[in-house]
């Protein structure tokens, strides 16, 4: 199994940015998926997670910003972030089954 997040970059304060997480392999649907976030000099956080059946779990701090879904089909997970802040600056990390990592995808929340 293998992850690939893309989808971040830079974006102004009160900005909007989705994330993708594509996953090999034919598994995908069967296990849960989690997004975290790590920002400099941070411990790797939660940020989101949702099950093989798509019921979801966020962090108290998201507070309705963010959304997390998948596209079984597609094999692909999205984390939908609307008004972004300088907070949220940090690399984003797709994680699943607890186990496999993404590569991570930089958000930097700037003006």
């Amino acid at each position: 199994v293998q992850l690939v997040e893309s989808g971040g970059g830079l974006v102004q304060p009160g900005g909007s940015l989705r994330l993708s997480c594509a996953v090999t392999g034919p598994i995908f649907k069967l296990y849960p998926l989690g997004w975290y976030r790590q920002a400099p000099g941070e411990q790797r956080e939660l940020v989101a997670d949702i099950t093989n059946d798509g019921r979801t779990n966020y962090a108290d701090w998201v507070k309705g910003r963010f959304t997390i879904s998948r596209d079984n089909a597609k094999n692909t997970a999205y984390l939908q972030m609307n008004n972004l802040k300088p907070e949220d600056t940090a690399i984003y990390y797709c994680n699943f089954n607890y186990i496999v990592w993404g590569q991570g995808t930089q958000v930097t929340v700037s003006s």
